[in-house]
């Protein structure tokens, strides 16, 4: 089976499990739908299928998102950030990304953030 890009896996930074964290984003809004975690395998067979594979940390195994459920991820860009040490996957999200049933992975709620008083960034209230 071919392995991902040399240049690629070049690179890539991984811990110490050879994982990288993919942070998942709709590709036409920008939401952040989901994070991830991808091997090498998980990023080449992403890249040259088309479809968003992961590996499991739970279950030690690769899953293609949507393969059971339903709700793919349709893979239009992976990014690689400056540092090498995550990813950005920007997808098609066909249903909800969250297992919960959810959208996002993030739709529990914001948490309340105490503000320092002393920053001089922003100056507007969010």
């Amino acid at each position: 089976m071919p392995a991902l890009d040399p240049a690629i896996a070049e690179r890539l930074k991984r811990d110490a499990a050879g994982l990288t964290v993919a942070v998942v984003q709709q590709h036409d809004t920008g939401e952040v739908l989901m994070v991830g975690w991808m091997d090498d395998e998980a990023l080449h067979r992403t890249l040259t299928t088309g479809r968003a594979t992961y590996w499991s940390r739970s279950r030690q195994e690769y899953w293609v998102k949507g393969a059971t459920s339903g709700n793919a991820q349709y893979v239009r860009s992976v990014a690689l950030d400056c540092d090498g040490d995550s990813l950005l996957v920007k997808v098609d999200q066909v249903g909800p990304a969250c297992h919960t049933g959810t959208r996002s992975c993030f739709d529990a709620g914001a948490l309340t953030v105490v503000p320092s008083g002393g920053s001089s960034r922003g100056g507007g209230a969010s």
